[in-house]
């Protein structure tokens, strides 16, 4: 169970909108989160599913003039005259990811995290993400929340409740590239899309990063009796009904990892999360049906970034396709919503056994969502510590 500070009270509770003067806060802190229901991936995915069908309606803001960045970032050059100044390194930077999103949610909030990849041999996630609720009218903060569990879970339920729909009925192999954390959460996410599951294939960049992921499978999925480490990314691409692809790094199309289409197979589910090159041969072939989480924010990071955006700012896969419709190769209209196939108002596949291949950004709406969420579990629950930040303010 959380170890609980204070037990919130009638009186005590914040509500999303303070009465007077007075504005309180709910802490949540990671065990506090862990026990309000923060790793409830089937209730996660429903909630994305919801949230990405508001999105494709267009009832959200985000940052930008555009209101569809994915955040704020505060990055750091290559060298610099300041000696305390941090000089740039592997997914070192500061994020704010800063949204409104409108349905049942009706809440502003931003997650706030700075990363770098270091932090893993100091035994610390490589981002640390902290998020904060606040009022649509006042602007009053109403929560705040640890958020590496809920960026994590949140991050793997989005391709899980694609998954859910899109990937094959009968799945049984499943490839994972990148074993690290993010493809834990979409472990999670993947066995509750297709309890049929029962092999997996590891592909890491080290051997001993991929042994430590079958050592967690065996430990916590026993429903998978067969694993195998491949020593190639086609290995884990091969004669997989689903695949996810999850590998963070350097920008730059040479440090990306590669999947060609040959390799896919048919009616196969690829969830593509983070940095990917692919044949644009493939790409524009139609063999393989393009969906994304939001259209738009990938307009949006091409707006912000010199072209080509897929090699000087994110490795997405969606970016890349953005950079062919810039570049006039590929029709908009090949790229596809995924809240418009949940809503009924697109097709999942064009004809039976095309390969999906689904591009996640990740969106702030969704840390939005699902931190409304849990902390509504936790108020019915009783769970966190009640904050305040003023009874009357100093300069009102």
């Amino acid at each position: 169970m959380s170890a609980v500070t204070m037990i919130p009270t009638a009186d005590t509770v914040p509500t999303t909108a303070p009465t007077g003067t007075t504005i309180d806060m709910l802490y949540l802190d990671e065990p506090q989160m862990i026990a309000a229901g923060v790793k409830d991936m089937e209730s996660c995915m429903e909630v994305m599913e919801e949230v990405l069908v508001l999105v494709a309606e267009g009832d959200y803001r985000m940052a930008g003039n555009s209101a569809n960045s994915h955040g704020a970032q505060i990055s750091f050059p290559a060298t610099s005259p300041f000696p305390t100044m941090p000089v740039d390194a592997s997914d070192r930077r500061f994020m704010a990811m800063a949204a409104y999103l409108g349905g049942r949610f009706d809440t502003a909030g931003v997650k706030w995290y700075g990363s770098n990849v270091d932090n893993r041999d100091k035994g610390l996630p490589r981002s640390i993400h902290l998020i904060v609720l606040n009022d649509k009218e006042t602007g009053a903060p109403f929560a705040i929340m640890s958020g590496n569990l809920e960026s994590a879970y949140r991050t793997a339920a989005v391709p899980g409740a694609a998954a859910k729909k899109l990937a094959p009925v009968d799945a049984a192999r499943l490839g994972i590239i990148g074993p690290g954390a993010m493809n834990k959460s979409a472990l999670h996410a993947m066995t509750l899309a297709r309890p049929s599951l029962t092999d997996i294939v590891i592909h890491g960049r080290r051997r001993s990063t991929s042994e430590s992921f079958a050592d967690y499978v065996r430990a916590h999925y026993p429903q998978f009796t067969t694993i195998e480490i491949s020593d190639t990314v086609e290995g884990a691409v091969s004669d997989c009904d689903i695949v996810s692809e999850a590998v963070t790094g350097l920008v730059g199309s040479e440090n990306y990892p590669y999947i060609d289409g040959d390799w896919i197979k048919p009616g196969a589910f690829l969830s593509l999360p983070a940095n990917l090159r692919m044949d644009k041969d493939y790409t524009l072939s139609g063999r393989a049906r393009l969906l994304v989480d939001a259209k738009k924010i990938y307009e949006a990071w091409a707006e912000e970034y010199p072209a080509p955006s897929h090699e000087t700012a994110f490795g997405m896969i969606g970016l890349y396709w953005q950079d062919l419709i810039d570049d006039g190769a590929l029709d908009e209209s090949r790229v596809v919503n995924i809240g418009d196939v949940f809503s009924g108002k697109a097709p999942g596949r064009e004809f039976d056994d095309q390969p999906i291949l689904f591009s996640v950004g990740g969106m702030g709406v969704e840390d939005v969502a699902w931190g409304k969420t849990v902390y509504e579990n936790a108020v019915q629950a009783g769970l966190g510590t009640a904050l305040n930040l003023w009874k009357t303010p100093d300069l009102a």
